[in-house]
């Protein structure tokens, strides 16, 4: 049995080097992503940036687009639904301006990446999926990353989750015809909600809850996948 046993030992030691590489070259690729196409489009919040480091968005891309995880563009994720490019991800995420200990609802949790980058910033991310596999799909993904702030539901995320609001934050990752107003309203004092409005011609839109008022600013053209379900009748 001692000859096992070193056997064992032997094989563990000749995979870790390999394991090490990889991991190491997959951190180099996050940081080119940042430098490259995040902080050199003008994205400057530390904890976006380090949270864009630090989420391994290798592991939310499907096998066959592997070698394109890091890529300046988004990628299919199936069923109709894509993975953002990197940029919008950080985009967005700076746009919700979190300082750390917020309570997050995400509307179109797709592969879970976004949600993950949420996650490391946030104590306690929600979000919806309409479609059920991806959202199940999404929850085994981050429950084995260790993403324990982050809950996972599927469903029309229209209505929001009256029963963990009011949020701090809210995004919606795909394109609205008009803002939901139940989102509205599930947004603390002084929050913002960031989504995506329009249809053949979409803008990224800032609202901010001041009292009953909501203030709103159009930010950027963007293109996402459409939002459906309850939004569309």
């Amino acid at each position: 049995m001692l000859w096992m046993s070193w056997l064992v030992a032997l094989t563990a030691l000749s995979c870790r080097p390999a394991q090490e590489k990889d991991e190491g070259t997959l951190a180099r690729a996050r940081e080119e992503m940042v430098e490259r196409q995040i902080v050199a489009r003008g994205v400057r919040d530390e904890r976006v940036l380090a949270a864009m480091r630090k989420v391994p968005r290798r592991e939310f891309v499907p096998e066959p687009l592997a070698a394109q995880a890091h890529d300046d563009h988004p990628l299919p994720i199936g069923h109709g639904q894509t993975i953002s490019q990197p940029y919008i991800v950080a985009y967005m995420t700076e746009a919700l301006g979190l300082e750390g200990g917020e309570t997050v609802l995400e509307v179109g949790t797709g592969s879970g990446y976004q949600a993950a980058v949420l996650a490391v910033i946030a104590a306690r991310v929600y979000t919806i999926e309409i479609v059920a596999p991806l959202a199940e799909e999404a929850r085994e993904r981050l429950e084995k990353l260790g993403y324990d702030n982050v809950e996972v539901r599927a469903g029309d995320g229209y209505q929001g989750w009256p029963e963990a609001a009011p949020f701090d934050a809210i995004m919606v990752t795909a394109a609205a015809p008009r803002v939901p107003e139940p989102l509205k309203a599930q947004l603390r004092d002084g929050g913002r909600l960031v989504l995506p409005v329009g249809d053949e011609w979409q803008e990224l839109v800032v609202i901010t809850r001041r009292g009953d008022r909501f203030e709103e600013k159009r930010v950027l053209p963007v293109r996402f996948v459409p939002m459906t379900g309850e939004v569309r009748e």
